[in-house]
């Protein structure tokens, strides 16, 4: 069995997708790991859906508040654990978590999860759940604590 020493770590900035972040530079700090850190735009964002016209400097503006956010986290926790440029792109989060797993060589994902159950995940569904059965490497998935 090899150790992994590529970690990829989806992110969509919820207090669950930080926790699994803490956990995945711990990891990867005592695995000599590097930290492939990415975050999912939404193709919904982009769309009709929101009942009003997004126009090309509201995309940007999410684009470019969104890679602000991902270089905060690798200088917060940079210090800790060796990362790769981090990664922002737009679309599908599972398509594209799967995607970038496979550029980037991952050995491992690791992701939070919401732990949704019942309607709430029929409704909004669940990326990690996908993630999960379509990953080309295996996949830790990070529950926030219940009591923080």
């Amino acid at each position: 069995m090899n150790l992994p020493r590529n970690i990829l770590v989806p992110t969509d900035f919820s207090r669950h997708a930080e926790h699994a972040l803490e956990y995945a530079v711990e990891l990867a700090a005592k695995l000599d790991a590097r930290i492939h850190l990415l975050n999912v735009v939404g193709l919904p964002i982009m769309g009709p859906e929101l009942g009003f016209a997004v126009t090309p400097s509201m995309i940007d503006s999410v684009m470019e508040g969104n890679q602000k956010e991902l270089d905060r986290l690798a200088g917060v926790y940079g210090t800790k654990a060796a990362f790769a440029p981090t990664q922002l792109r737009a679309g599908d989060a599972r398509s594209v978590i799967e995607a970038v797993a496979d550029e980037v060589k991952a050995d491992l994902i690791i992701m939070g999860t919401h732990g949704r159950r019942g309607v709430s995940r029929m409704i909004l569904g669940s990326v990690a759940e996908s993630v999960v059965r379509t990953a080309p490497c295996p996949v830790l998935l990070v529950r926030a604590e219940v009591n923080p």
